[in-house]
């Protein structure tokens, strides 16, 4: 099952979950007001909002997240490229690498991966 769509700030959330979890409803208010800014009311919302997307689980007042950091990475990865590239992946690296030079780690690191998904 894909990962749903998350949006920025609801990712800011769910990285505060993903560092923390299981975590405790009341720490998590806690946690959003020093890492967000977020007033009780605003943390419950999301968490509300998120639970009944199917994103968040709480269960006995203890939250946690029904879809790892990198599931929703890979679905926005995939959305971004789609949206912004008309999902071809050697021209996002071609604009990408057009702003910022790549070392020569980064570029190993690149051929690397291709030799790893070109196998499968």
């Amino acid at each position: 099952m894909e990962a749903p769509k998350i949006y920025e700030t609801e990712y800011r959330f769910c990285c505060i979950i993903w560092a923390h979890e299981p975590v405790g409803s009341g720490e998590l208010v806690k946690l959003a007001a020093r890492e967000l800014g977020w007033k009780k009311s605003t943390t419950y919302t999301i968490i509300k909002r998120l639970c009944e997307r199917g994103i968040l689980k709480s269960e006995n007042a203890v939250i946690t997240s029904l879809y790892s950091r990198e599931q929703i990475q890979r679905r926005e990865s995939r959305e971004f490229l789609d949206k912004t590239f008309d999902g071809s992946l050697p021209a996002f690296l071609a604009a990408f690498a057009e702003s910022k030079s790549l070392s020569s780690q980064d570029v190993a690191e690149i051929r690397k991966m291709i030799d790893h998904y070109e196998v499968k």
